[in-house]
């Protein structure tokens, strides 16, 4: 399925409010790989990203994901250059407390000092005064909860930042964040291949917190060919990918799935992912494929 010149189509995804109060469309952007290869690599391509960010909005994007560690700060920086000003009803939202040291070496970080100090940079690098949604992008085992949450309330007491979302947690561990601050997003692995968050994604629906799936259209064998994606996807004229997300757009109402890509045409068929309606039985049909 291909876009129409002109269209906003991410609107046929419904909206959300995230923490009550910031509304966006259900379909957004993650802005990770607009960033270069490496721990430390400059953007694959600086102007087509900014194509990218500029085109997303175009299509009626209004939820952006990003990250301090995604660059670091190069994919901050580049959102500031292709969308600042920001339109009033466009969420750009940010995580901190997850470092790289090389491929593939991630690790938590999450002494108040320092999410304050990250804070206070990606506030500089986006041209913010406040960050509607500022996520602890992982628990750091080291350093008690209370302390991690507890610096970020204070920034939102500040005004720095608006609401407090986390990232890669388990059920136990979000009631245990909400003991301390409010909580109004969970950001975890999941797509139609990889369901292993499934109680995490039920326990934000019955309390009406965004969840924000990464990697979200994972297809695995369902999209090789005769294979249930690829069935279904030739009776929609569309890709398998653009079924995974029209799946997870018909899965809950609190499902804000957040596809990346570094390509224009590529983006392009994401959004128009919300275009593609799948009956009862088609869902019934991949939902049960991995099921």
């Amino acid at each position: 399925m291909a876009l129409e010149a002109g269209t906003r189509p991410a609107k046929e995804s419904g909206t959300y409010r995230i923490g009550g109060d910031l509304q966006v469309d259900r379909l957004g952007y993650g802005a990770m790989q607009i960033t270069g290869p490496g721990v430390w690599g400059d953007p694959k391509d600086p102007a087509e990203a900014v194509r990218v960010l500029r085109r997303a909005y175009e299509l009626g994007v209004t939820f952006i994901d990003t990250a301090d560690s995604y660059g670091p700060f190069v994919s901050e920086l580049l959102i500031r250059e292709a969308l600042h000003p920001y339109a009033d009803d466009l969420l750009i939202a940010t995580k901190a407390g997850l470092t790289r040291s090389g491929p593939g070496d991630w690790r938590p970080v999450g002494r108040p000092e320092y999410l304050r100090q990250q804070c206070e940079l990606s506030l500089r690098h986006l041209g913010l005064e406040t960050i509607g949604l500022y996520q602890l992008h992982r628990i750091d085992p080291a350093v008690p909860l209370a302390d991690q949450l507890g610096e970020l309330a204070l920034l939102r007491e500040e005004g720095k930042i608006r609401h407090i979302g986390l990232s890669e947690v388990t059920v136990d561990q979000i009631e245990a964040a909400r003991r301390i601050v409010p909580i109004v997003s969970v950001q975890n692995l999941y797509n139609l291949a990889n369901r292993d968050a499934e109680d995490v994604l039920d326990h934000c629906e019955r309390h009406d917190l965004a969840f924000i799936p990464w990697f979200p259209i994972a297809t695995g064998d369902l999209a090789r060919p005769g294979g249930p994606l690829d069935a279904v996807a030739a009776e929609h004229d569309a890709t398998p990918a653009q079924l995974a997300l029209a799946w997870l757009l018909r899965r809950s109402p609190v499902m804000l799935p957040i596809p990346g890509t570094s390509s224009v045409a590529h983006l392009e068929e994401n959004v128009a992912a919300a275009q593609v309606k799948l009956t009862d039985a088609e869902y019934e049909r991949l939902s049960a494929a991995t099921a």
